[in-house]
């Protein structure tokens, strides 16, 4: 029974490795496929024929995004090929060891089989059992010869489960090794397309620096339009946050008269100063919510996108004392792309800029920023569920299609694409 125990065991055993072989290798496909569409769909955004500074740069920021989707993309060929690597040597081992045991155990059952036939007769079977010297002996010797053949019939057994086991891991290992192969063939073409995009970057770098004081211009108008932009939507979160302290204060004091207890007193904040956001019980369960999904969040456009420009200062690379600084992310969509909500929350505020539309949807102590839309989905104070629509994204004199996200804890100002999944 034991022995028969252990094989059904092992059998559950090598079936459990071979999905776990299996679901990992289809987990890195999907992952990469993924990203595949994304970078397949983002080269559907064309860039601008025109040939001015503004439509350069445009042209610049979306060959540096789709550069960085490429590279991320081979990072990630590279990280599966190591995992698959180490999923090779694994298998491989496993083998060995397989191997080796299907062949100690052919090895006995060989010498158990030479014994039988050296043995093989009934008479001498039978003459085995009966020159016993009393009946407990027999008993004990008929007991025996039938053992040894269950034993041997165990052991043909185990030796065609053992064989099975061997054939279905070098199966595993070849299929593993396969696509592994594959994964070398789609780097290396990624690496040919990431070169080809290389070369037209550099080509319009080529053009840029000959138009230096333009586009030092271009820059710093970008830059005084972000100042205002931003400036105004620190002055709407500010007043959202003195809305969340009365309705927290609104609350506490209900629960108070409620307990028979004295609500605590207002404190007074210095001028100039801003309180710290104080949560009601359904802000801090949607706090709470939204916090757990930090880097899974869906992107807030639809469709094929590129982020053109990144959260925080930084140096365009290529062009002399060209400095950008984004308080949040710029992406770039096709045309009619629309702006979606990243989490459940309600419609705070919505103001025009410059003739656009403009969204900020709360959640809990969290505030994500939509702007640069032509038109609106959405009132103030509607709530709103992840992945509704927001609005359509505006189209520019170029044709670009540019959504501008921020995304704000209170007043600190967050790096959105750490809270994004890709």
């Amino acid at each position: 029974m034991r022995s028969i125990f252990f094989i059904v065991t092992m059998f559950f055993i090598c079936l459990s490795l071979q999905a776990q072989t299996s679901q990992k290798i289809k987990d890195l496909e999907s992952q990469r496929s993924e990203l595949q569409q994304q970078i397949a769909e983002s080269e559907s955004l064309l860039s601008s024929t025109k040939k001015d500074v503004k439509s350069q740069l445009d042209n610049l920021a979306l060959l540096t995004g789709q550069i960085a989707e490429r590279k991320r993309y081979i990072e990630t060929i590279e990280r599966d090929m190591k995992t698959l690597d180490a999923e090779i040597n694994a298998l491989q081992r496993q083998l060995d060891a397989l191997q080796r045991e299907l062949s100690d155990k052919k090895d006995k059952y060989k010498l158990s089989v030479q014994y039988l036939y050296r043995n093989k007769s009934i008479q001498e079977k039978l003459m085995f059992i009966f020159s016993a010297d009393n009946l407990s002996q027999i008993y004990r010797r008929m007991r025996y010869v039938r053992e040894y053949a269950n034993y041997q019939r165990l052991q043909g057994m185990e030796i065609e489960r053992k064989q099975k086991q061997v054939n279905t891991k070098k199966s595993q290992v070849e299929d593993t090794r396969a696509v592994k192969e594959d994964l070398l063939k789609e780097s290396e073409a990624a690496r040919q397309k990431l070169e080809k995009q290389e070369k037209e970057r550099q080509t319009i770098l080529t053009r840029l620096k000959k138009k230096q004081s333009s586009i030092q211009s271009e820059i710093n108008k970008k830059k005084r339009s972000a100042q205002k932009l931003n400036a105004q939507i620190d002055r709407l979160i500010e007043q959202e946050l003195e809305k969340a302290r009365k309705r927290a204060e609104e609350e506490a004091r209900k629960k108070a008269a409620k307990e028979g207890k004295t609500a605590p007193k207002k404190k007074d904040g210095k001028k100039g100063t801003v309180e710290k956001f104080n949560m009601n019980n359904e802000d801090r369960q949607l706090s709470g919510s939204f916090e757990k999904n930090k880097g899974i969040l869906p992107m807030p456009i639809t469709g094929p996108y590129v982020i053109v420009s990144r959260y925080g200062q930084y140096a365009v690379d290529g062009l002399r004392n060209v400095k950008l600084d984004n308080k949040g992310i710029d992406i770039k969509g096709q045309a009619g792309a629309k702006a979606r909500a990243i989490f459940d929350g309600e419609v705070s505020t919505i103001f025009k800029y410059n003739g656009m539309n403009n969204v900020l949807v709360r959640h809990g102590n969290y505030i994500s920023v939509y702007c640069n839309l032509s038109s609106v989905s959405v009132k103030k104070g509607a709530k709103v569920s992840t992945k509704d629509v927001i609005g359509t994204i505006a189209k520019d004199a170029s044709g670009n299609v540019v959504l501008h996200f921020q995304l704000r804890k209170e007043t600190a100002k967050l790096n959105p694409e750490h809270w994004l999944g890709r």
